[in-house]
């Protein structure tokens, strides 16, 4: 019978399976083998297909002395080659994978990638990837233990990396993990996209997570979603597609090669295009192979995100920071804006003068468009911003400044506005006055969440234009200007309650705007620690006279729900339809408001009915103001 099949055996098969292998080559293909040994078939200048069953070592030992060799090749599986079995998507049956090499039809070369000058199958990991590679045979409860433990393991090093286009990366990171194409079991289970064995190129994904925010983040996707997307990897991951890559370090480097650990000065790796002709197996037959190597293909460089320069420096010599510390780069503009909003201009007084008229006659008129616009002017939110920096960062100039800019402000509007309202000849409350003499601590959300968004709005050139609209979120002239009008009138009660509404807004911001610097970055922890603490007691000091009112709010709104069961009621035989319209608990005698709807006119004793009809329910004496309509049919 002709011999069409070499089998190259490592010596270690028992006798019982070549046997077996023999017999279904010659009972399903007709083909007869002959067996030698992997020192024999290099001594032979065979042609034709060759079947490998050997052990990782033996597997990388006949690749490298057959690159770019005319045959064609398929690999057995056996216990001692798991590494080649994953890599090509070979499957654990014997007879299943000499299946596959038959049926399949694709003769196409693939790459091999090497790495200081050895063979890799699978993939190379520097550093630690803190659970990128794992396998995804790992069972849930291995992976809670596991995202814990890596919480207490994160380190960085310096690395420098040059790719085949000469491009020079110096960065820090706690690893990076090199793949040359998709790998069964390992990293296919974390990366969407198939990475091909014809593209001529490794894949390089480096890990540094600037903060343990954006560290948390990459350990809940790596061990609970298992999915990356190459497109559209995490900010802590970057990646480098390129055909050679050179990595070094200040350190010796340490490194796993297809899970065996290594130390070495510097990491050269290669991929080798079209280096052996290998029939893959059925896990790899889906995959899309068919990317072809072209040498003027550019390197992919997704690199934005990780740390260089200064960043880099902070991250090798200090604990990695709960937020990503912003750089000077980043911040020097936005200082150089804050500084210039914390000094008194004329321009300043000019618009809080402005602002203040506009916001008072807007009360005066009770138009809320009016009081809208006096709110877009108003400049105080430019230096309450500055002074939230001030603070964070302990900058003296910044406070000072601010601080004082701050009191001209505040002294301003409450001239011009006690002025307008002392000579005015009207001397009521309206429902916009009124409307901002008793804050509570919805009032205080409204101004942590402003405070919130002025910072980054601040922060981030790209949106201040939505500036404007948290200036009419957090009025800040419109409860000034109500505090004048009370000076103007006399009136301690719309004093209190004005000011305490703009106070609440002022320390608000001004915490709120702190926390949000910290958080982008611009102070560290331990430096805003001093500001941040004498500003939260502050506002808790603040948010006491809050919490009564918002308290007394919920038990009006809870008085109101009681009151509805009196919706319909019959007096002297005749049918009323009783409107609550406002329940008022801060009067010693509470005031209630209410609309009474009825075919004819009630009577006095009808109207006693109803108010006592009230202080049942309410269980209190009342004063009850009645709004009666007369419905005619």
């Amino acid at each position: 019978m002709k011999q069409d099949i070499i089998l190259v055996n490592g010596g270690t098969t028992e006798l019982h399976i070549l046997e077996n292998i023999l017999e279904h080559l010659h009972a399903h293909y007709k083909l007869s083998a002959t067996v030698v040994s992997p020192k024999e078939i290099l001594e032979n200048d065979s042609k034709g297909t060759i079947l490998l069953y050997l052990s990782d070592e033996e597997i990388k030992s006949f690749f490298k002395k057959n690159i770019s060799s005319k045959l064609v090749v398929g690999i057995i599986p056996n216990k001692l080659c798991p590494r080649a079995i994953r890599s090509y998507g070979i499957s654990n049956d014997i007879f299943e994978a000499i299946d596959d090499i038959f049926a399949n039809t694709d003769t196409e070369p693939v790459d091999m990638l090497f790495c200081n000058g050895e063979l890799t199958f699978n993939s190379v990991i520097v550093g630690d990837m803190h659970g990128m590679n794992q396998t995804q045979h790992n069972k849930f409860f291995n992976n809670i233990r596991n995202f814990f433990s890596n919480l207490t393991k994160l380190s960085f090093i310096d690395y420098s990396l040059t790719t085949a286009k000469g491009q020079n990366i110096q960065t820090a990171a706690t690893g990076i993990m090199i793949l040359e194409h998709s790998i069964q079991g390992l990293s296919h289970n974390l990366i969407n996209e198939n990475l091909s064995l014809r593209d001529g190129k490794l894949n390089a994904l480096i890990l540094a997570p600037t903060s343990i925010i954006s560290y948390l983040y990459y350990l809940l996707v790596t061990f609970f979603y298992y999915r990356f997307s190459i497109n559209k990897l995490p900010k802590s991951i970057g990646l480098i597609v390129t055909s050679k890559l050179e990595i070094t370090s200040s350190k010796p480097i340490e490194f796993m090669l297809d899970g065996v650990g290594a130390c070495s000065k510097s990491i050269s790796l290669e991929v080798v295009p079209d280096a052996i002709t290998l029939r893959l197996g059925r896990h790899l037959k889906n995959f899309d192979q068919t990317n072809s190597v072209n040498e003027d293909d550019k390197d992919t460089m997704r690199i934005s995100s990780l740390p260089k320069g200064e960043e880099k420096l902070f991250l090798i010599s200090e604990p990695i920071p709960f937020f990503k510390k912003a750089l000077e780069e980043d911040f020097k503009e936005l200082f150089v804006a804050l500084k210039q909003s914390a000094v008194l201009s004329t321009p300043f007084l000019v618009l809080m003068v402005l602002s203040t008229l506009l916001a008072t006659t807007g009360l005066f008129q009770n138009s809320a468009p009016v009081i809208i616009g006096a709110m877009i002017l108003a400049p105080l939110m430019s230096p309450i911003i500055s002074l939230s920096m001030g603070v964070v960062r302990g900058e003296q100039f910044l406070i000072k400044e601010s601080a004082f800019t701050l009191f001209i402000g505040i002294l301003t509007a409450l001239a011009f506005s006690c002025i307008y309202a002392y000579l005015t000849p009207l001397h009521s409350l309206t429902s916009e006055m009124n409307g901002r003499l008793n804050p509570n601590i919805l009032d205080l959300m409204v101004a942590i969440i402003s405070g919130i968004a002025g910072a980054y709005a601040n922060a981030k050139s790209e949106i201040a234009k939505s500036l404007a609209g948290v200036a009419i979120a957090v009025a800040l002239v419109p409860p000034l200007s109500v505090t004048g009008i009370g000076i103007g009138f006399g009136d301690l009660n719309v004093i209190s309650g004005s000011f305490l509404l703009f106070i609440t807004n002022l320390v608000g911001i001004t915490l709120a705007a702190s926390m949000t610097f910290v958080v982008l970055g611009y102070a560290p922890v331990h430096r805003a620690k001093q500001g941040i603490i004498y500003t939260s007691g502050f506002l808790a000091l603040v948010a006491i006279p809050l919490v009564f009112s918002f308290m007394l709010l919920i038990e009006q709104n809870n008085t109101m729900d009681k009151l509805k069961s009196l919706k319909h009621v019959s007096i002297s035989g005749k049918e009323v339809l009783l409107h609550i319209l406002s329940v008022d608990l801060s009067k010693e005698k509470p005031n209630v408001v209410a609309e009474v709807h009825s075919a004819e006119v009630l009577k006095q004793n009808e109207l006693i009915e109803i108010k006592l009809r009230i202080e049942s329910v309410m269980k209190e004496k009342v004063t009850l103001n009645v709004t009666p309509k007369i419905i005619m049919e």
